[in-house]
């Protein structure tokens, strides 16, 4: 015969039984106990500095729990924008996912787990845009990323700058929510650093004192324009440049 399965529960009310009482250490309840006892303001205080802490840390915790939810099912972003415009060596296009998309997609799941984001922009020489990913218990952790105004395509100064502040609240999203690696875009040639004003002014000083062809060159390095040689390719310039003048010397 099989043993009945015994329940706690089923001995709260049975005489001679006695259950020892839950014991809540939590800061909120040492305060009411201090404040029933007739603590001083002191003590008080440091309660409540004890309770913020406490608060803080409950918060970031239940971030991280959110944040990993949202990981086991993020959303699928697909690239629903085309853009296509004409430079002076022929037409560039390129689909990426627009912001609007990645925002909708993003924020729709986001807030299934008591997220938002929001955004803040800065300026100073280059674009700045920041990204804040907040819990409604109140933690919230940012990212930075900051690029030069995206002059391609034949923008005016405040369309560059526009352009630039887009690509950007969609990449630090992505890059928050941890979704950059699998949803990049083509059209990074927008944002990325390029040469400073003294590096493009020794390539064009370089480009007129040996004759070199500056379509050619342009060519050579992959830009529309002296000015828009990655920071990265600076290096590929100066060594050409450096065994063109070499080479002329002999």
């Amino acid at each position: 015969m099989e043993k009945e399965k015994l329940d706690l529960k089923d001995l709260k009310n049975e005489p001679g039984i006695i259950f020892p009482p839950k014991i809540d250490n939590s800061p909120a309840e040492m305060i009411r106990v201090a404040v029933a006892k007739g603590s001083d303001l002191e003590k008080l205080r440091g309660l409540l500095d004890l309770q913020k802490d406490y608060e803080a840390n409950e918060a970031k915790k239940a971030y991280h729990i959110a944040m990993a939810l949202f990981k086991v099912n993020p959303p699928k972003i697909d690239k629903d924008k085309h853009v296509k415009f004409s430079t002076q060596k022929g037409n560039m296009e390129y689909n990426h996912a627009s912001l609007a998309n990645v925002v909708s997609k993003i924020s729709a799941e986001l807030s299934k787990h008591g997220l938002s984001a929001s955004w803040s922009t800065k300026q100073n020489g280059k674009v700045m845009v920041t990204c804040k990913i907040t819990h409604i218990l109140g933690h919230s952790e940012e990212t930075t990323l900051s690029a030069e105004a995206d002059n391609s395509g034949s923008k005016n100064s405040i369309q560059a700058i526009g352009s630039t502040i887009t690509y950007l609240e969609r990449y630090t999203l992505l890059a928050l929510t941890g979704l950059a690696t699998q949803e990049m875009d083509d059209d990074s040639n927008s944002v990325v650093e390029h040469i400073n004003k003294k590096e493009a002014n020794y390539i064009l000083d370089s480009i007129a004192e040996l004759g070199i062809d500056m379509d050619k060159f342009c060519e050579f390095m992959g830009c529309d324009d002296i000015k828009t040689i990655r920071k990265s390719d600076y290096k590929k310039a100066e060594v050409a440049i450096e065994a063109k003048r070499k080479n002329t010397k002999q």
